[in-house]
């Protein structure tokens, strides 16, 4: 009866899966069609082509994207985004072939424009009906799982809790196995029992007809997991292992696998593939624009700073970017020395070594402004962890663990620790500590939404700072 049940229960999903395909490309054709009639133009055959090949690209570009994954504790806004990125990538496709078989003058611009923009919009607005509509029924009770967890301690419990806390997921927490805890465990104000040894689970999931199991057994316990995960072939569950990487301090864990082997990236840069290329659109875009912008006052600070002090315009040190490597950052030199040795001692205030001029850039940020040709030359990002001297680098690195996890990224312009006011002297390692604990935020938290914040509160907080000596 279980299995019949079950496999029902796998059909189904296997047709419900092929429909969101089917219904994805259908919704672009659709639109393509409703645009041009909205815009007075025939869906004559080059656009019938057009719809047809989208059609197969969305159901490819958005199966490579995992668009169609369960519903079930899906993040929506990962879910948003994914679907803004495919759309991209197959526009860009589009593009490529249009300009390869030099088809794309017989579009009309104002059709193809409108229908650009209003795909994504419509896909999104689709799938938050579907998740919303979800949500509403798993609250009322319905379409619910049974979920037991195997292990009590610190990782099951944290399992339990986003399960107890998100009732819309559906799931309803019957209890724990575990071998040594007994009693119960208090979540929410609210116990829930240790159901038995690890032995015992496998005839409750029988009987019970559990439809999910999570294994959050800790990584020590690798014979007793094994067991457990054989014994559990003999139900009709799900099973779910949580890897015990808590144990470790990550900042973008993540899933990947090498040639078919799953690994979990305990600390990996957000920039690779598509992110990356919208990371280096946005500096090459905003840093050209801000450049030609501001063009007359660097030429006005250059000459102030030729006529007020002997020495070069253009500070050039040597600073850690991306992966560690060395890069030569620019500035307007601010002082009277040009220091990059060994040693070099963090700017105070009321320096001697800070020209009256030099003072005043540093305490509005205009100093930096050369640093968008680093922007330009791929050496910097506009908005990242802010770089510091080689020397420094060396000190703090052997002070504060995952200090050179700032460097998985680009240095920055700007950042979410100068924004919070942990910019300037470090003359504390808790005032280092503070920075880079921002800096670390920023590598969990990055989308480009963000980083348009980070550069708008710039604006307003980054360029005059009393701790900029």
């Amino acid at each position: 009866m279980i299995d019949r049940r079950q496999g029902i229960f796998d059909e189904y999903r296997w047709i419900l899966s092929r429909l969101q395909w089917l219904l994805d490309g259908i919704v672009v054709v659709a639109l393509l069609f409703l645009t041009c009639w909205a815009c007075g133009e025939s869906f004559r055959l080059i656009f019938q082509a057009l719809g047809l090949v989208t059609f197969l690209l969305t159901i490819m570009v958005f199966r490579a994207a995992q668009l169609y994954q369960p519903w079930r504790g899906a993040n929506l806004i990962r879910l948003v985004r994914r679907v803004f990125l495919g759309w991209l990538v197959i526009v860009a496709i589009l593009m490529m072939l249009g300009y390869v078989t030099k088809t794309s003058v017989h579009f009309s611009r104002k059709v193809l424009l409108t229908w650009v923009v209003i795909v994504p919009v419509a896909l999104i607005v689709m799938r938050l009906q579907v998740f919303w509509g979800l949500r509403w029924l798993r609250q009322q009770g319905r379409n619910s799982r049974t979920v037991v967890i195997a292990g009590a301690g610190d990782l099951g419990r944290r399992v339990a809790q986003n399960v107890v806390e998100t009732p819309w997921l559906g799931m309803r927490l019957l209890g724990f196995f575990d071998d040594r805890v007994t009693g119960e465990i208090h979540l929410d104000h609210q116990g829930y029992p240790v159901l038995g040894t690890l032995d015992e689970m496998i005839g409750f999931v029988q009987q019970q007809q559990v439809v999910m199991v999570y294994l959050a057994l800790p990584l020590r316990a690798e014979d007793r997991l094994r067991a457990v995960v054989e014994s559990l072939r003999d139900t009709t569950a799900s099973v779910y292992y949580v890897p015990d990487v808590f144990i470790f301090s990550l900042f973008s864990a993540s899933l990947t696998d090498l040639r078919g082997i799953p690994l979990v990236a305990l600390w990996e840069t957000p920039f690779f593939g598509v992110n990356g290329w919208l990371k280096r659109a946005e500096d090459l875009v905003l840093a050209s624009l801000i450049l030609i912008l501001v063009s007359p006052l660097l030429v006005l600070i250059a000459l102030g700073v030729k006529l007020t002090s002997p020495g070069p315009i253009i500070f050039r040190q040597r600073r850690y970017g991306l992966d560690g490597s060395e890069i030569i950052v620019y500035k307007f030199r601010t002082m009277r020395v040009c220091e990059d040795g060994q040693h070099i001692p963090q700017t105070v205030k009321d320096d001697s070594r800070v020209t009256p001029l030099g003072k005043w850039l540093r305490r509005t940020s205009l100093d930096e402004l050369p640093q968008f040709f680093n922007v330009l030359n791929g050496s910097m990002s506009i908005v990242g962890p802010r770089p510091h001297a080689v020397a420094h680098n060396e000190y703090y690195r052997r002070l504060i663990p995952g200090y050179m996890l700032r460097h998985k990224v680009r240095p920055g312009l700007t950042g979410w620790a100068q924004i919070n006011g942990w910019r300037g002297e470090t003359e504390t390692l808790e005032k280092m500590e503070k920075r880079v604990e921002f800096d670390l935020e920023y590598l969990r938290r990055w989308s480009l939404w963000f980083d348009l914040q980070i550069i708008f509160l710039t604006i307003f907080r980054g360029f005059k700072d009393s701790h900029a000596y």
